[in-house]
């Protein structure tokens, strides 16, 4: 096909939990056992109880491929990778804060 011509076809992907397990893992270029993983170490929270029926959204993939960069830039352990996770999410949290408190972050 003609990379001129190519048609892409895609999903929006919001706050709802729209990408299953296979999807997730398609969309980070990874396997399934790796967003597994992920979840067993507590850096995604996906809706559902079986893994059937687990259920990602954006900030999901968003987190999956910082971690999968953390991995493969940094050679992070998924744990080390998770509380790299949580504290970049910490450290947004606060800075949210203190923009809302009309602070100059930058």
């Amino acid at each position: 096909m003609d990379m001129e011509n190519e048609i892409l076809i895609g999903s929006v992907v919001g706050d709802e939990g729209v990408l299953a397990l296979e999807e997730l893992a398609r969309a980070c270029g990874a396997e399934a056992t790796w967003i597994i993983d992920l979840v067993a170490v507590g850096v995604l929270a996906p809706e559902g109880r079986e893994t059937t029926d687990w259920r990602f959204c954006a900030a999901d993939l968003t987190c999956a491929r910082r971690v999968a960069r953390l991995q493969r830039d940094f050679g992070a352990s998924m744990e080390a990778a998770a509380v790299m996770i949580d504290l970049l999410k910490q450290i947004d949290q606060l800075h949210a804060r203190l923009k809302q408190a009309g602070l100059n972050v930058d």
